[in-house]
């Protein structure tokens, strides 16, 4: 990936609507900056992002209320797995293994995927789907990211 994110990525990527993170952008809680009309944000302006109090508070409430979803949800129709990854790596791995996940998202229909790192620590949450969720996992297994 090129080193920055769209706004649908980091949509995807928080579970936050591109309203609300258009909300926070005109609030200044999020920078980035416009190419060729399409936001985009790079791995510095998601640190800063992420580690704004009331957007931390907000990131832990959604990835929270995917497992409780996932957990509560008893009319699942076909298996479905929850995989949570918590991953010490720097900001720059980090930034690496969200881009992974955002394009392999691109693929999974039937999934959802959030992410946050704060101060070392990737947090990878990926719902859905068993064979896509497994698919998507050994993909990341295979490509053996390091610090």
């Amino acid at each position: 990936m090129n080193g920055s994110y769209t706004l649908n990525e980091l949509a995807m990527m928080t579970g936050f609507t591109t309203r609300t993170l258009r909300t926070y952008l005109n609030q200044g809680l999020l920078t980035g900056g416009k190419e060729n009309g399409v936001w985009r944000f790079s791995a510095e302006d998601l640190d800063r992002f992420f580690r704004e109090p009331f957007v931390k508070e907000g990131l832990r409430i959604k990835r929270n209320s995917a497992v409780f979803d996932f957990l509560s949800d008893r009319s699942k129709k076909g298996n479905r797995a929850c995989v949570i990854l918590d991953l010490p790596v720097s900001m720059k791995k980090a930034n690496e293994i969200s881009a992974f996940f955002c394009d392999r998202m691109k693929e999974a229909a039937d999934a959802v995927f959030y992410f946050g790192w704060d101060n070392g620590l990737a947090r990878v949450i990926l719902c859905g789907a068993e064979e896509q969720i497994a698919r998507i996992t050994e993909a990341y297994r295979a490509a053996e990211f390091t610090d």
